[in-house]
């Protein structure tokens, strides 16, 4: 068969419905300066979409430092790869900064996030150590599983959270590596991106006590958020010092692009001279990394936007409780709304939210979680208003009572076109 036939043929889950989603339930445009409220189809909406935890993205002093750096060094700067010729003072103060707010020796600059974790699991572990893996790990660290099992390495992988599951998979870990003499590597999340929910980092650590392995930690939602200073969930677990190597994006918090790996200075040590993806890409730009520096020190100094975002998270996740809502396990900002329904019903309500209503938030279905459930995900941020809060939690009562009046039932898909 032609490649482009299969393709005809096969789609995706997500792709046979392109015709009708794209551009309103799927790849939407949001328009207008960064904030709760946004243009969606020429009409103001309430966003609970954005990974803005902190409401850096558009605030006065992150703007500024951006466009002062933009003016000053343009885009282009530094020209090259950091191990040829786009290394400077600034990428090094902001690897030293970054390393000391979540206490780890050194760290490491990434192009991206989801890349740069890729390719962490694909430098640090080589094809005769074993990973042991959360089974709700994201899709950035199956990719790197990936990359281990095509160069031949072995993985197991544990049910969510359950400790016990993780304890048998380090047991088989354990068997394998004593024949092929490396190591075992664990890996989980700080916060689940999609349920909520913390990865079970405390007991994973306890585990050291009889297994002989290191951990690797992606704190994307966790950077900013979580422990008291904000430095993740590590910290709020008070287990810093346990977790081998961790992992964070500028991408949510820092409301940027890129991220960095920190750990002891031999490991990053390791990956400066080994990590392909960055070895043989252009170094980050300059404005990227001042505007980085900025807003570390705005979360590092500025304790008030992580209060205020926990006080829109406290209000809308029990105001939301209170009125009969399935949250899930989650206790971090990423706030679930677990509804009964199948794809067709949940474009429906998602198109009465967003017609209706004026909310835009995020709808999740098959096959990221199972048949005939809807998720309703709202990222709250520093910068939405307790009235935001209390309008939505109305809006999200009206609509549950559609759903069980039957009134979303269709065979079909919402169309808008």
């Amino acid at each position: 068969m032609d490649i482009f036939d299969k393709i005809k043929k096969h789609m995706g889950p997500l792709g046979q419905y392109s015709k009708e989603a794209h551009g309103y339930f799927t790849f939407p445009k949001l328009e207008g300066e960064i904030s709760p409220k946004m243009k969606f189809r020429g009409k103001e909406v309430l966003t609970w979409s954005l990974n803005n935890y902190l409401g850096l993205a558009n605030h006065p002093a992150v703007r500024k430092a951006d466009a002062d750096a933009a003016a000053e060094y343009g885009m282009a700067y530094p020209m090259g790869a950091r191990m040829m010729s786009g290394q400077t003072s600034k990428h090094e103060e902001l690897e030293s900064k970054l390393a000391e707010f979540v206490g780890k020796e050194d760290a490491y600059l990434l192009n991206f996030g989801y890349q740069g974790m890729v390719s962490i699991i694909d430098t640090l572990i080589g094809r005769n150590d074993v990973i042991v893996y959360d089974s709700e790990s994201h899709a950035c660290i199956m990719d790197g599983i990936f990359l281990h099992k095509a160069k031949g390495g072995k993985s197991f992988v544990f049910a969510h959270n359950e400790m016990d599951k993780c304890e048998k998979m380090l047991q088989f870990a354990t068997k394998r590596v004593k024949e092929t003499g490396g190591g075992i590597v664990v890996i989980t999340e700080g916060v689940f991106g999609m349920a909520g929910d913390l990865g079970n980092l405390k007991g994973i650590v306890k585990l050291k006590e009889k297994y002989n392995f290191r951990i690797l930690v992606d704190d994307a939602h966790g950077f900013g958020t979580m422990g008291k200073t904000g430095a993740g969930v590590a910290e709020h677990y008070d287990v810093v010092d346990q977790i081998d190597v961790v992992f964070n994006t500028f991408a949510k918090s820092m409301a940027g692009i890129g991220g960095f790996v920190a750990s002891t200075e031999e490991v990053i040590n390791y990956l400066r001279y080994n990590m392909r993806s960055q070895i043989f890409a252009k170094s980050l730009p300059m404005p990227m990394v001042v505007g980085a520096l900025k807003r570390l020190e705005m979360l590092r100094d500025e304790p008030e936007h992580k209060a205020n975002l926990w006080k829109v998270v406290e209000r809308l996740q029990s105001g939301l409780k209170e009125a009969g809502f399935n949250l899930g396990k989650t206790e971090s900002p990423v706030t679930p709304v677990f509804l009964e329904g199948n794809v067709a019903e949940a474009t429906q309500l998602t198109m009465d939210l967003r017609e209706n209503y004026n909310i835009f938030c995020s709808i999740v279905v098959y096959p990221v979680i199972p048949k005939d459930q809807i998720m309703l995900r709202i990222i709250p941020t520093a910068v939405h208003t307790m009235e935001d809060v209390d309008y939505t939690i109305k809006a999200f009562r009206e609509v549950q009572e559609k759903l069980k009046d039957g009134k979303y039932k269709s065979d079909k898909i919402a169309s808008v076109f």
